[in-house]
């Protein structure tokens, strides 16, 4: 088994990934400042396999300190959230996630040449494919369609470009995955000064699945969306994600590697926002929405080619939204009622 250090070990992705390579027998060392939601806890963290160090994925010499023993660095930590959070805050996220991956290669390239690390895996997103015009996007595509005009796109295609040169100059091998709509427990309200009102509820900077169910919870009717609601996405439970992630680092043929990894589902917002409402009110409540302008960089097609994942990882997003949801809607709920939402 290896030992692994997971930055961004506090955040959403990052704490199924840490569930997940516990539960396949590595040691996990976990690195978060907890910028995003301030202090929180999960089940594996009296875990004898898991150590956890509280500080800044920008801190050179921290993570090179923490990578000197280790065998696998996932390189999660950054900020991110959902499309209000990244048009909220897109020069602080631009700036901020820069600084978090030159450290991350700097200390990566030094534990690799000093000590026993062996692999990158970096944690890339959808987005870099923001302003293709054709679908699925496979792998490649990201280097033939023109650049992300977000600045949260732009900056996890430069994550891939931070991949490639380390290896180009110093031969630090890589993987690199993207993470399409991921969907699962554990999102709050993110820290900050911004708000953003989506009707008469706030907005909690968090992707649109909790957005949604707090805005029903809170009796928001007719429901506001984002656009007309005919974007369309492919959410995949954080689970499946972080079984996909573990997988890439694992795998011998994931090195010098990219992946999508997701769901082969697509789904509308409209039709999610109607599968969420119905769960939440019951089959005789009238559904109504109110279209609200969207966000300028509210992509309106994210959907993927999962084959590459399926064919050299023998890696599918199985779980199903149902699934997904009665999951995340009762977690929201009670987050809602407890004030963190």
């Amino acid at each position: 088994m290896a030992k692994v250090l997971v930055t961004g070990s506090a955040g959403f992705i990052g704490g199924y990934v840490v569930e997940e390579l516990l539960g396949r027998g590595h040691e996990v060392v976990g690195l978060d400042n907890f910028s995003k939601y301030g202090p929180v806890s999960h089940s594996y963290d009296d875990h004898p396999r898991y150590h956890f160090v509280e500080g800044d994925a920008r801190d050179v010499d921290l993570v090179t300190k923490l990578l000197a023993d280790c065998d696998h660095f996932i390189a999660g930590a950054a900020m991110i959230g959902g499309i209000s959070y990244f048009h909220a805050y897109a020069y602080d996220l631009l700036a901020t996630n820069e600084r978090i991956m030159a450290a991350s290669c700097d200390a990566a390239i030094a534990a690799h040449r000093d000590g026993k690390l062996k692999k990158v895996t970096y944690m890339s997103s959808s987005m870099v494919f923001e302003s293709t015009t054709t679908w699925p996007s496979k792998e490649g595509d990201e280097r033939n369609v023109p650049p992300p005009l977000s600045s949260y796109g732009f900056q996890k295609l430069a994550v891939e470009y931070y991949a490639k040169a380390a290896w180009d100059q110093y031969h630090l091998p890589y993987t690199i995955v993207r993470p399409f709509n991921c969907v699962g427990v554990g999102e709050g309200r993110a820290l900050g000064e911004a708000e953003v009102l989506s009707g008469n509820v706030k907005l909690a900077m968090s992707h649109v699945v909790p957005d949604l169910v707090q805005k029903i919870v809170k009796g928001q009717d007719p429901l506001h969306i984002l656009g007309s609601g005919d974007q369309v996405r492919h959410y995949t439970y954080g689970g499946d994600l972080a079984r996909g992630i573990v997988v890439a680092m694992e795998h011998e043929a994931a090195t010098n590697n990219d992946f999508n990894l997701s769901t082969a589902e697509s789904t509308t917002v409209l039709a999610l926002a109607e599968v969420i409402w119905r769960k939440i009110k019951g089959p005789d409540v009238p559904f109504q929405i109110i279209s609200d302008d969207p966000f300028e960089y509210d992509v309106q097609k994210r959907v993927p080619d999962v084959t590459k994942a399926r064919e050299v990882l023998g890696f599918e997003a199985t779980t199903s939204l149902d699934t997904m949801l009665d999951e995340v809607i009762p977690w929201v709920t009670q987050a809602v009622h407890d004030g963190r939402l």
